[in-house]
């Protein structure tokens, strides 16, 4: 099992010790989901906090018309959970399914309990972590409703870089909140500025 990115991604906010870093590893499991395949269904509960080693997840919901809307993307060194499932054992209103191959590293709810009571490092990370993300989610709100289609991909290709080469054209689309034919435009537009 490779742990070698979860514990960067943890460094970035805290110091953990040898023992603890033990007791950590001591606790991942890991979990691969196919490409298409589900990690969460809406209407499951969200039982797990997920680290991607290798793939693509794309985190969704399906709107009143039936049409997928994507609300994010979680690729390698990034976390994944639906928090409020996660926390208050409530059905997800939001399904994650593999864009590719995924490897992922896991921690049940009860071991992260275990984790920010035996390692007050780890509950410092956590609330980083939860706090960036919180932060991400109302950068991302301004985006959608006050940037331009070609700002939003801008945005869109700094914040991962290299995934509009790995997804379809309609889930980058979807994500952007445009068509797949104004994407195109986008593209080719993007591409003769460059020439």
């Amino acid at each position: 099992m490779r742990v070698d990115s979860i514990l960067s991604s943890i460094s970035r906010y805290a110091y953990l010790s040898p023992s603890e870093i033990e007791l950590f590893i001591s606790v991942l499991e890991k979990k691969t989901v196919r490409k298409k395949d589900f990690l969460i269904r809406t209407g499951e509960i969200c039982r797990h906090d997920y680290f991607v080693n290798e793939g693509c997840l794309k985190i969704c919901y399906a709107n009143d018309k039936g049409i997928e809307c994507v609300t994010k993307f979680a690729i390698e060194d990034w976390w994944a959970i639906e928090i409020e499932s996660f926390l208050n054992m409530t059905p997800s209103f939001f399904y994650y399914q593999a864009v590719e191959d995924t490897e992922l590293l896991s921690i049940s709810k009860t071991n992260h309990y275990l984790l920010i009571d035996r390692i007050p490092a780890y509950q410092k990370f956590t609330m980083e972590r939860w706090q960036h993300g919180f932060i991400a989610l109302q950068n991302r709100f301004i985006q959608s409703n006050s940037f331009t289609a070609e700002e939003k991909y801008d945005r869109f290709k700094q914040k991962y870089p290299g995934l509009d080469q790995r997804i379809s054209l309609r889930l980058t689309a979807s994500y952007l909140g445009i068509t797949p034919e104004f994407l195109s435009v986008l593209r080719k537009r993007q591409v003769s500025a460059l020439s």
